[in-house]
This record gives structure tokens, C-alpha cells and sequence, in this order.
């Protein structure tokens, strides 16, 4: 993730070299009152939270999908899919629209989250490897815990929380009914 890259610097007896750790940028947002992050290299755009079109027989994770230029999107309640209450929309809830690889392919999908707040740079050294207690979120779904600022922000692992393959599993073993 994070590289360490060496700096030259001039002093009076001549150069000294210090290493400089590079510092990967997360997307941070807030979801049900706790701070998440996630590698902003997955991310493609942000939009504001609009109409979505339902969807019947999906699973209900998936709220519903949205017309982006002309690309339908599924979109996801990151909540409902972390075992949560759905999302509540607010004036400031938005979409986070990423791509996702899938067997080769890039495959875009919307998540709903309370609001983003900031894009955090965070160094290697700075990221603590998840937990695997105390935490109401699948192990599998956390690439670590990062310090910013002296408090911890919870990063994401896009490719399993977002696993295309084991979301199609959930939605074929239990799905919303159809609204009679």
C-alpha cells in the first residue's frame, strides 16, 4: 500500500537522506453516527442522494438502482448490508459510486452513506491491522484501523464488502418479496 520514499536534504556538511513515508488517500464518510474510510483509488464519483428505483426480488441490501449517464447502477445500503437498520435519508446522505473488479470486468456500484466528510491521507505505519474482537463487522470486510489526528477511523475493504459474487449468493438464498 504505502512506500517509503527517500528524501535528499542539504545540511552544512553535506546531503542527508531521510526516508518520507508515502501516505495513501482514503474517502472518509459516516454511516449510522461511526467513521469509515476506504481506499479512494476505488471510488469514481460522489452524487447526492436521489430517487432510486426499486427494484422487486432483491435482496435488501440493495435499495435500489439509479440512471448514471445512461449506465444503470445497482446501489447498496451499506448499513442493511453490514446486519444494520437501513440508512435514513437526510439532507446530506449521498451515493459513493465505485468500481469493482469481477472477473476481469470493472462493474460500478452505488453505496448509500450518511455523509462523507473528508479525504484522509493515511501511512502504512499509521494502519493497525483490523480486529478480531469488539467489532460488529465481519473481520473479512476491514483492511485495518487507521490513527488520524489521535482517533481511529475504521478502513474498508471494498473488494469483500462489495463482493459481487457473495452478494448474488445472499440474493438468491433470501430476497425481498414483491409488494403486492
Amino acid at each position: 500500500m504505502a512506500e517509503a520514499m527517500q528524501v535528499n536534504k542539504r545540511t552544512r556538511g553535506g546531503v542527508e537522506r531521510a526516508q518520507v513515508e508515502k501516505k495513501d488517500q482514503f474517502l472518509a464518510f459516516v454511516l449510522g453516527g461511526e467513521h469509515f474510510a476506504m481506499d479512494i483509488r476505488s471510488i469514481k464519483e460522489v452524487i447526492q442522494y436521489g430517487a432510486l428505483t426499486e427494484v422487486p426480488l432483491m435482496p435488501d441490501f440493495i435499495r435500489g438502482v439509479i440512471n448514471l449517464r445512461g449506465a444503470v447502477v445497482p446501489v447498496i445500503d451499506l448499513s442493511v448490508r453490514f446486519g444494520r437498520p437501513a440508512t435514513e435519508v437526510a439532507r446530506r446522505t449521498c451515493v459513493v459510486i465505485l468500481e469493482v473488479e469481477r472477473e476481469g470486468d470493472v462493474v460500478e456500484l452505488g453505496i448509500i452513506v450518511d455523509h462523507v466528510s473528508e479525504v484522509l491521507e493515511i501511512g502504512a505505519s499509521e494502519i493497525e491491522p483490523a480486529p478480531s474482537f469488539g467489532s460488529t463487522l465481519r473481520s473479512d470486510f476491514l483492511a485495518g484501523v487507521g490513527k488520524v489526528g489521535g482517533k481511529f477511523v475504521i478502513l474498508l475493504d471494498v473488494n469483500h464488502v462489495l463482493s459481487i459474487d457473495e452478494m448474488a449468493a445472499l440474493a438468491a438464498g433470501g430476497s425481498r418479496t414483491e409488494a403486492s
